[in-house]
């Protein structure tokens, strides 16, 4: 599956380039393809599911032919598409139903998490845990379970054939501050630890909370590094309270690339976080009932 999200940046683009190589004027394009204005316009924005009849209405007008035009029509086709996570995203949350177009077909996915430990890491106790407690991403129809299951599905990306790299960064503090009970807690840094030791894809690095970055860089909030095949666009996504800030313009993009690749330098090996996590499980009780 390929991100439809970004699928739809990469029509953007194409459609913008084309219509510009020809001087014309989005009205003037709308006109001669018998198109609202808001239909170019959307379609150039990235703000709506394409339609292939439109899309070629447009190349025909724009006299886009060959190897071209099978390309821009093949790429409107893909962001057309539905994926799994269009069916449930009233019940798994916005938030995670764009996380989950993101993740689908990136060849690599960087994070740096500030204050709580990775979804595509996450536990079912520890997913369940968070759902129920954060009510920011409720809607009327949400429902915490199938949220979980969301989760899960999501996490099966990293196990796939030919699935993309993973990359975290977590801060000591997502690590040291019990974000559920200290149980589940336990049980979930031992989760980080055994997929970071045993998946050579999954690479986790801890950063001290005393540790100096270059520049004294210090991350604003939690972010995420979506890099494509095939020339699409790589895509930051920042974590805010409520929502999660999508950038696209290159300049940004390379901001988030030099911070993570700055985070990196600065935290622990992935031996010395390996080692941490355990240790710091190890502090935790087990749960009632478990051999010690």
């Amino acid at each position: 599956m390929i991100s439809t999200y970004v699928r739809r940046l990469r029509l953007a683009a194409e459609l913008l380039t084309l219509r510009q190589q020809r001087h014309m004027s989005s009205e003037a394009l709308a006109r001669a393809a018998g198109l609202p204005r808001t239909t170019v316009s959307r379609l150039e924005n990235a703000r709506m599911r394409p339609d292939s009849g439109d899309v070629i209405k447009i190349l025909d007008q724009l006299g886009v032919t060959g190897d071209a035009r099978t390309k821009v029509v093949a790429i409107a086709s893909q962001a057309g598409e539905r994926g799994w996570w269009d069916a449930t995203t009233n019940v798994m949350g916005a938030r995670q139903a764009l996380c989950a177009n993101l993740e689908a077909g990136a060849t690599s996915i960087r994070e740096y998490q500030m204050t709580l430990l990775p979804g595509l890491l996450q536990t079912a106790d520890f997913a369940q845990a968070r759902a129920s407690a954060d009510t920011a991403d409720w809607s009327a129809h949400f429902d915490p379970r199938r949220a979980v299951e969301a989760r899960i599905e999501r996490q099966r990306l990293l196990r796939r054939p030919g699935g993309p790299r993973y990359g975290v960064v977590i801060d000591e503090l997502a690590v040291r501050r019990p974000a559920v009970a200290t149980s589940v807690l336990r049980d979930q840094l031992l989760h980080i630890a055994h997929h970071s030791e045993t998946d050579p894809k999954i690479t986790v690095h801890l950063l001290p909370v005393n540790q100096r970055g270059a520049g004294h860089t210090v991350p604003r909030s939690g972010f995420s590094i979506y890099t494509y095949p095939d020339n699409d666009p790589t895509i930051v996504a920042v974590d805010t309270v409520t929502d999660d800030l999508i950038l696209t313009k290159p300049a940004d993009v390379a901001h988030y690339l030099t911070l993570y690749d700055r985070l990196v330098e600065a935290a622990l090996s992935g031996d010395q976080s390996l080692r941490l996590l355990r240790e710091t499980a190890d502090t935790i009780p087990q749960r009632t009932g478990q051999a010690a």
